[in-house]
């Protein structure tokens, strides 16, 4: 099998920095001579020299003492186990830590934390919450770094009340710049555990509790789109459309570039109070303060259904000219087609596909932070698990 050089690297490193430090170069070179190591310290050499660093491992770990001077040894071992998903080693090192009465209780904590990750790694999450819980509230210096991974706990298990709870707890206590900035996080945070909350009470048809949670999410954070466009669920299927009308408004406010979400239900609820009249004119002033290509296209389909394909087609030619897409040329060409014959038509017609395949191709949705893209909204990045960050596409190929 082929070498691990970079974790013989690492691994020699750790070996050697324990000998240096345990023994002065002269005191290490005399306890060679005169047989100070063990058994087992020449057989851990053996394995690392002949390239089995898993006997290597094995080897050290049984004959490293574990007292305060080789506890970060110990600790670099299981975490470098963990990162090449050898969890059970990583288990096994740290638990083998908590064995031992000689460390002190930091010392003690310091293993407690390492163990949780190593069973978060595992996917066993109760055993690394119940130990996450007792160092948040043992420890005052681990507790945020407790708390921090029992967000990530709550969320994988969707147990968004208790991510809730643990999200208030770790609101800072200092008013420093960095704390500052963690508490906008944190409030971004929340008010997504807030809408998860709410979706769930609209499965069950529980309106009124749905209203309760995204009005607590809006009071986390007034710019979430989410909150809105969830309230205007609430509000269709209650048969409010005046008040969904007013969330799909405050959305234009919140963040522009989410328009395209809004276009569908903001047609339907005008249509069911009769006013299109007030949908078309929306559309002209979105056009004018914040143009987007799905704007376009609903106005464009608005005015075929007024004045016929001929206007439209103008009209949309008219706006590709100032701001072009591909999404814009399709909808131009599928205004066309409806007067053309004969080869004309056929050829618009492979033109329009051609460019719909293409389209077809591409993602509609891109996180900010860590890239990943798709044609789905998530609101929490699968990649990245950042909420909020993910965001509709612009420019030629998207909106």
């Amino acid at each position: 099998m082929e070498p691990n050089w970079q974790f013989v690297l690492v691994f020699t490193a750790v070996a050697v920095g324990w000998v240096l430090g345990r023994f002065s170069l002269r005191e290490t070179l005399a306890s060679l001579r005169v047989g100070r190591w063990s058994e087992q310290d020449y057989r851990g050499l053996t394995f690392l020299l002949t390239e089995q660093s898993d006997a290597a491992i094995d080897a050290f770990v049984e004959s490293l003492e574990v007292n305060a001077d080789t506890l970060e040894t110990h600790l670099a071992l299981g975490s470098l186990m963990r990162k090449r998903g050898e969890v059970e080693r990583a288990i096994r090192i740290h638990q083998n830590l908590l064995a031992r009465p000689s460390l002190g209780e930091t010392q003690l904590q310091q293993a407690h934390l390492e163990l949780a990750r190593d069973f978060i790694s595992a996917g066993i999450l109760g055993r690394a919450e119940k130990l996450l819980l007792d160092l948040a509230e043992q420890s005052s210096e681990l507790q945020d770094t407790a708390l921090r991974h029992l967000l990530d706990i709550y969320q994988q298990e969707r147990g968004w009340l208790k991510a809730l709870d643990t999200a208030r707890r770790l609101r800072p206590r200092r008013s420093l710049f960095g704390a500052a900035r963690r508490d906008r996080l944190l409030d971004l945070q929340q008010s997504h555990y807030c809408c998860e909350l709410a979706d769930q009470a609209l499965q069950r048809r529980d309106y009124q509790q749905a209203r309760l949670w995204l009005r607590r999410a809006l009071e986390y954070d007034r710019a979430c789109v989410r909150a809105s466009l969830l309230l205007t669920r609430v509000e269709r299927e209650t048969g409010n459309h005046r008040q969904a009308i007013k969330a799909l408004r405050r959305v234009r406010e919140q963040d522009a570039d989410f328009l395209p979400e809004v276009i569908g239900p903001l047609r339907a609820s005008f249509a069911s109070l009769g006013d299109l009249d007030t949908y078309r004119e929306y559309l002209r002033e979105s056009l004018l303060v914040h143009p987007s290509t799905a704007v376009l296209l609903a106005a464009a389909e608005e005015l075929r259904l007024e004045q016929g394909t001929e206007a439209a087609a103008l009209f949309v030619a008219e706006e590709l000219r100032r701001r072009p897409s591909l999404r814009g040329v399709a909808k131009l060409i599928e205004l066309q087609l409806a007067d053309a014959t004969g080869a004309t038509a056929a050829n618009l017609q492979l033109l329009h596909d051609l460019i719909r395949q293409l389209l077809s191709s591409k993602p509609y949705f891109k996180c900010g932070n860590c890239g990943f893209s798709g044609h789905q909204l998530h609101w929490l990045c699968p990649s990245c698990k950042q909420w909020g960050v993910i965001r509709p596409i612009r420019g030629i190929e998207g909106d």
